[in-house]
């Protein structure tokens, strides 16, 4: 696999860590500065999608519309989590936040699935799991908010309920935010996202 390409702003010693995740065909430029808006103490770290589909980034291969080759979503989630636990320990913050949005977020969900230990918050925007992780302790205790909207026609509303149901018999502390409308992020979850981020 490629070396990861991200844009990179460092923060105040003692800040926290976020890493930003860009949806399909977006960059790492998508969240990194609203990143910096909400936490401008912080470090923010933006990895890049290494994977192209027609010239569109994004972190693992699928064969189809929620469709995904498996087993190359676990090569690149254990790829991406080597590459933040290094940027964690180069930094050495001890909160350290995800911030994904739709393939991003599904990046991110799937690192922590795999390797609970890393965030110790997690924002998830319009993710779509169309597969049942196995059961993971390591995710108690985890801040995780959903984001998601009631007519989303690529992450249908069911399966981010199934997401968000089965995040918190883990023992995760789950907060979800719906929006009227579909795929498209709107300024409540911004407003969430914020306010999330910012009562710890």
């Amino acid at each position: 696999m490629t070396e990861l390409v991200f844009a990179q702003t460092d923060g105040a010693p003692g800040a926290p860590l976020v890493f930003t995740f860009h949806g399909t065909g977006g960059s790492e430029t998508q969240f990194h500065g609203l990143a910096r808006q909400i936490l401008p103490e912080a470090h923010v770290i933006s990895p890049r999608g290494d994977v192209s589909e027609g010239g569109m980034n994004r972190y693992f291969r699928r064969t189809g519309e929620g469709v995904y080759d498996m087993a190359d979503l676990a090569r690149r989630t254990d790829a991406m989590a080597e590459f933040l636990i290094a940027a964690q320990k180069r930094v050495g913050a001890n909160r350290v936040i995800g911030i994904g949005y739709s393939n991003g977020a599904n990046i991110a969900a799937s690192v922590a699935f795999d390797h609970p230990g890393i965030f110790s918050d997690l924002v998830l925007m319009h993710p779509l799991i169309p597969w049942t992780p196995a059961p993971q302790p390591g995710l108690a205790g985890t801040r995780i908010l959903l984001t998601a909207g009631e007519r989303d026609p690529i992450c249908p509303a069911p399966q981010t309920k199934s997401l968000s149901h089965y995040l918190a018999d883990q023992g995760a502390k789950v907060s979800e935010h719906w929006h009227k409308g579909g795929h498209e992020l709107v300024q409540s979850e911004i407003e969430e996202l914020r306010s999330f981020l910012t009562t710890h």
